[in-house]
């Protein structure tokens, strides 16, 4: 007779809590503070991991310390109240080639990056994930607002039950075999008062500390100025034209510009009001128009993660719901599957501002299962 497997914890192991070691990837935030915090109360084998991963000093070439050390500082405080180990890693190197780099470089060439994706796909759930394994750990926990929910082909990825802190746009990448290793235990909470509330039960110093609001290295949300920095001379004039070319002004680099924007342009005086539509990195050029020249149908895609259960071949089509920006409601459409991870999505309705740079991210067409996207490129 078969010896009767172990009921599952409540993170889904067979094995019990004392037993499964989890590493947690701690921001120094309350989000993934909680997550520590929760497991360990229940009784699991906890390691904290702090990646420094940057310096706002070196980045925005002010002196002093790295910006990050407070960040640090509050993790490890969250360690030593609640009795587990904490560690520092140092991936400046990579977080700048993978991250940092790619954000300075899809600037210069016309995109508007999501550095964010950037870090969990190469940095979080790629190097991350490596060293937890290395350390003998079953599982890794974020402080995500996403789900993660055990469904009949294998563990899916599911949208928060919180609307407004679901984070499922900046993790689109996670792929099937990160998923089986990931856990979410924030996910399933009703608010971020909830969160708050459980680090001020633990009796967490983090429980009333600020979301952060920027992107981590850009501080005081000046893109351009970072930029600038990283690859001096990046920020070369050139002209604003119309969508027929015809020159409206000038402008002091391409870097400074956001498909969609409408303030700053500098080319008051006009009949109708101007939005970015285009941004021609090679020629320099700022190409404006009215608020239709903004409306998109057709998306295209590169490296696209496909996390439904069955995989789709070049030309099949699917319906989907469909997310081009991470603070937009899904919106139907159809994603057609090409060759080498490329894809077009074609919706049911235009979208305005559409920016290669940008993710589109898929989703069931009812429900919250999230079932991958892409990376939006020029059509």
């Amino acid at each position: 007779m078969p010896l009767d497997r172990p009921a599952p914890n409540s993170l889904g192991l067979p094995k019990p809590p004392a037993a499964t070691r989890v590493v947690v990837a701690m921001s120094g935030g309350v989000d993934s503070s909680v997550v520590a915090a929760m497991l360990a109360e229940q009784g699991y084998d906890v390691v904290g991991i702090t990646l420094q991963l940057y310096d706002h000093g070196a980045a925005l070439a002010k002196a002093g310390a790295c910006c990050a050390g407070q960040d640090i500082l509050d993790a490890r405080r969250v360690a030593e109240r609640m009795g587990f180990p904490h560690y520092v890693l140092d991936y400046e190197t990579a977080f700048r080639q993978q991250v940092i780099d790619d954000f300075a470089d899809a600037y210069l060439a016309g995109a508007t990056p999501v550095p964010c994706i950037r870090c969990n796909q190469r940095v979080k759930f790629r190097d991350l994930m490596e060293t937890a394994r290395d350390l003998g750990a079953d599982c890794m926990a974020t402080g995500h607002y996403i789900r993660r929910i055990e469904g009949p082909a294998g563990p899916e990825l599911h949208r928060a039950a919180d609307p407004a802190r679901d984070q499922s746009y900046f993790l689109f990448a996670t792929t099937r075999a990160q998923l089986a290793f990931l856990r979410f235990p924030l996910g399933g909470l009703a608010s971020k008062a909830e969160t708050r509330a459980l680090a001020a039960r633990y009796g967490l110093a983090v429980a009333d500390k600020p979301d952060s609001q920027d992107i981590c290295f850009v501080p005081s949300g000046n893109y351009a100025a970072v930029i600038e920095k990283l690859r001096p001379g990046a920020a070369e004039p050139g002209e604003i034209v119309d969508t027929e070319g015809r020159v409206l002004g000038r402008h002091e680099g391409v870097i400074r510009y956001t498909v969609g924007q409408r303030k700053g342009l500098g080319i008051g005086g006009l009949d109708e009001p101007l939005y970015v539509v285009r941004l021609d990195a090679e020629a320099r050029r700022v190409v404006v128009g009215p608020r239709a020249a903004l409306e998109t149908r057709r998306v295209a895609l590169a490296e696209v993660n496909w996390l439904g259960d069955v995989e789709l071949a070049p030309g099949q089509e699917v319906q989907v719901a469909v997310r081009v920006r991470s603070t937009r409601p899904p919106r139907p459409g159809v994603l057609r599957m090409g060759p080498e991870g490329r894809a077009e999505v074609t919706l049911d309705t235009p979208e305005e501002g559409v920016s290669p740079g940008q993710a589109c991210v898929f989703y069931a067409p009812a429900g919250t299962r999230v079932l991958g996207g892409g990376w939006i490129v020029p059509a």
